[in-house]
């Protein structure tokens, strides 16, 4: 786990020793991705220079730092991330013959080799692993960036005038002199409705994510040209090559092949040269992710829990419960409120851009506690998309069932109703016991669901945290992996067809984002056995039978889980991970909240602030009853990255 970060100079105009400022600049922006050494590297004739920020894993000799040449002098590369089979890799390499003596055991080297043998995307086809890396080919020219299948680590990237900047953060993008910071107003819409900024889009223009799964060439005579990253393992590719070719076994079968997966991948994340812990809620993700790491482990595993105060909010005791039963080594923090509100003024420098997922402050105070301990931690971040954990999909397919029966027209003049009604403030004519159902924020989701011409309309609905987001910048939305015809599967039932949404996007630009930058913002490195390419793709080829069973979603994993803890210890609703935040802001965050609007309003960053003519959505002094919680928060952390 790193931090990288480079620069090139379209003029070619700059000097050696210049273009390593500016590449040693932009990676000690990310220290904290990488405390234990850093390197840089230049070619002058090319403008090329990579800076690198490294946290040792494998092998934690020099001759594991980065930037680091490939053996035959080809390719310079600077990686961030795991290549869980390197060893099966290397061992195939030196089979065939013509590898040179390695210079040490690290996973960069051998992926080095592999690119010298195969070629960049057939290496990747064959690596298991998490990784963004950059790399220089020498013989080429060119720049080629690269992302691992399911998003796990980050790249940005993008055009600065006369330079093309990337790197694994965009405040290693913003040292460099040639960066404008112009905010993209497609962007902020995409984050008034999610609360994240889903790629390709970041929140300034003319800077992108890559895709996960996806490789970009850049050609510096090319430059003009349209960025199109080409995928190397397509997700609706492999999702519908899933669905045509179905497992045939039996749910026993099922469990046996889900139970060989997923201790083989966590046989390979377990593998490292410093100390490896986990998290553990007490669910069943994370508890079977650590059931199998203790089954495979001599010693107790390391978990890490954090507990809260408040009732309702807290899980702790249930992690405990299972962590004495599989016997490992457990810590837990319990923390007050005031502990927990603490970490907001250091989310702007956690997450270089706008972010909202208010669990991202408890999955920094766990991943802080396990810092202490550890220096990698895996986690069961995945099983809600793909053994359908999420109540939304049942909801959603019980929803358009009665919806699609409907005519559309009369929908249609339904929603127009309803968004008038939340606009107008009839809504204060019914009882009050009603009202509090009858909100503007839930009127309008309402509305939007009711008039909604797909299933994956209405659900892009059920999961917006706001209906009219041009509204409240005055920009039309990017779009996302939610919108694109392109992305969206053509198979599958549709509660299929929403976990592969919920993976394409949800995943990799909130879930994925929210533990990578939280841990690394400590120095933690975070794996994810679940997202193991191989599980994935068995995920999408079970039955739904498989998934969902009595109303509830994961059978698979639950079957397997309870070989391991016993089903009394791991079976309760699913509460997630999760502060009160309405609370706050109706309490200790009001004076926070109530500056954050004003801010917002006087500097004009959302247009429609200070109208009160029924379309303004801020105009009124009741604002709390005109935004929903999660929109409330998502605002108040804007403001919070702007800056005071």
């Amino acid at each position: 786990m790193c931090g990288f970060a480079g620069c090139l100079d379209l003029s070619r105009s700059t000097g050696e020793e210049r273009l390593k400022q500016f590449a040693a600049s932009m990676a000690d922006r990310m220290r904290h991705r990488g405390p234990d050494s850093s390197g840089v590297w230049a070619d002058e004739q090319c403008g090329v220079a990579f800076g690198h920020r490294r946290l040792a894993i494998l092998d934690l000799s020099p001759e594991g730092n980065q930037p680091m040449p490939s053996p035959g002098g080809r390719y310079v590369i600077a990686f961030n991330g795991e290549i869980y089979n390197y060893l099966d890799i290397r061992e195939e390499l030196e089979r065939a013959g013509g590898v040179r003596p390695w210079r040490g055991h690290s996973d960069t080297e051998v992926l080095l080799a592999a690119f010298e043998a195969w070629g960049v995307e057939e290496s990747l086809r064959r690596a298991v692993g998490m990784f963004a890396f950059a790399l220089w080919d020498r013989q080429e020219r060119t720049l080629v960036l690269a992302r691992d299948r399911a998003g796990e680590k980050p790249l940005y990237y993008g055009r600065a005038g006369s330079w093309f900047l990337f790197g694994s953060d965009l405040a290693a993008l913003r040292a460099h002199s040639a960066f404008r910071a112009d905010l993209d107003g497609a962007a902020l819409a995409l984050y008034f409705r999610h609360n994240y900024i889903p790629a390709p889009h970041s929140v300034y223009r003319g800077i992108f994510k890559l895709l996960p799964g996806t490789v970009l060439r850049i050609d510096p005579e090319k430059i003009d040209a349209p960025f199109r990253p080409r995928y190397y393992w397509s997700p609706r590719e492999r999702f519908e090559h899933a669905l045509d070719n179905p497992f045939r076994g039996t749910e026993e079968e099922a469990v046996e092949q889900l139970d060989f997966l997923l201790r083989r991948s966590i046989r390979g994340q377990m593998l490292a040269d410093v100390p490896v812990g986990a998290f553990l809620s007490g669910g069943i993700d994370s508890s079977l992710v650590v059931a199998l790491m203790q089954a495979q482990s001599s010693k107790p595993v390391r978990t890490f829990t954090i507990g809260f105060k408040e009732e309702g909010y807290n899980e702790a005791h249930f992690a405990k419960a299972v962590a004495r039963h599989l016997g490992t080594e457990h810590t837990e923090l319990y923390v007050t409120p005031r502990e927990a509100m603490e970490v907001i003024p250091r989310i702007p420098e956690i997450y270089a851009e706008p972010f909202a997922d208010s669990s991202q402050i408890p999955t920094y105070l766990v991943a802080r506690l396990a810092r202490s301990h550890v220096t990698v931690a895996l986690s069961g971040d995945a099983g809600d998309e793909l053994f359908c954990g999420y109540t939304n999909y049942a909801h959603m397919r019980r929803l358009w069932g009665t919806l699609s029966r409907i005519p559309l027209a009369l929908r249609e003049a339904a929603g127009f109703l309803l968004r008038g009604v939340a606009r107008s403030g009839l809504r204060n004519l019914v009882p009050k016991d009603l009202a509090g159902c009858l909100d503007a924020p839930r009127l309008e989701k309402l509305a939007a669901l009711t008039a909604a011409k797909t299933p994956e309309d209405a659900f892009r609905s059920l999961v917006s945290h706001t209906q009219g987001p041009g509204r409240l910048c005055g920009c039309s939305e990017g779009a996302s992996f939610l919108t694109s015809p392109s992305c969206g599967p053509r198979k599958g039932s549709l509660m299929e067809r929403l976990m592969f949404l919920d993976f394409g996007m949800y995943l990799p630009d909130d879930i994925l984002v929210k533990v990578d930058r939280a841990a690394m913002g400590v120095s933690l490195e975070t794996r994810v056995p679940l997202l193991d390419h191989r599980i994935v793709e068995f995920a999408w080829s079970l039955p739904l039978s498989f998934k969902v069973r009595d109303g509830k979603g994961k059978h698979l994993l639950r079957e397997l889980l309870h070989r391991y803890v016993p089903k009394e210890l791991v079976e309760r609703p699913k509460k997630g991970f999760a502060v009160p935040v309405r609370r706050w802001l109706d309490a200790d965050l009001a004076p926070l909240e109530k500056c954050s609007l004003s801010r917002l309003r006087r500097d004009g960053v959302v247009s429609l602030f200070g109208r009160n003519d029924g379309e303004g959505v801020f105009g009124g002094e009741k604002t709390n009853e005109s935004l929903s919680p999660e929109l409330r928060w998502g605002l108040v952390q804007l403001h919070q990255w702007l800056g005071e």
